[in-house]
């Protein structure tokens, strides 16, 4: 499932255009004046990526779907932007953590020019919910940036939460 999923996210990071007005609209709405300015430093297709998976985690929460919870889904990747990669970046970075761990993560950071901005890609989740929480974020909007590439059994959000966000993600 996490090939397809890429592959469904390269070919759609491919596409130039961010989200539709009436989408930008309602991001708006959502997020606090902080939180929608790092919104705003998302790359459109991240953008146009975080609102289909807010808008299926609407529909499949309901009213459990608070702002704090559709915060969580638009921003849950932000800190993709510490990284400053583009798409084909993004390729290397991904595969570089599948073939040697996550763990070096750390270690390339403290490299120089692309493989500390690989590094920062892969840290994407903590260095994301540092950003969500010096925004003022609700602790469930930090808590899932940081946490929504840990196992299940390491989350922290409300379960039916997590898996909703989870499997909006995956979508």
């Amino acid at each position: 499932m996490r090939a397809g999923h890429l592959t469904k996210r390269f070919f759609a990071s491919l596409w130039p255009s961010g989200p539709s007005s009436t989408s930008e609209e309602w991001v708006r709405s959502v997020l606090s004046d902080d939180e929608h300015e790092l919104w705003r430093r998302m790359s459109r297709a991240d953008r146009r990526h975080a609102v289909g998976v807010a808008r299926r985690v609407e529909r499949s929460l309901g009213d459990e779907a608070t702002k704090p919870v559709l915060a969580a889904a638009l921003l849950h990747d932000v800190g993709k932007v510490s990284a400053g990669l583009g798409t084909y970046g993004r390729v290397v970075a991904t595969l570089a953590g599948a073939a040697a761990g996550r763990s070096m993560a750390d270690a390339w950071t403290e490299g120089k020019g692309f493989t500390r901005k690989v590094g920062l890609y892969l840290r994407h989740p903590d260095l994301g919910g540092d950003m969500l929480a010096m925004a003022g974020s609700d602790a469930l909007t930090v808590s899932w940036a940081r946490e929504h590439h840990l196992p299940e059994d390491d989350w922290t959000v409300p379960p039916n939460v997590a898996r909703a966000l989870k499997a909006a993600d995956h979508d």
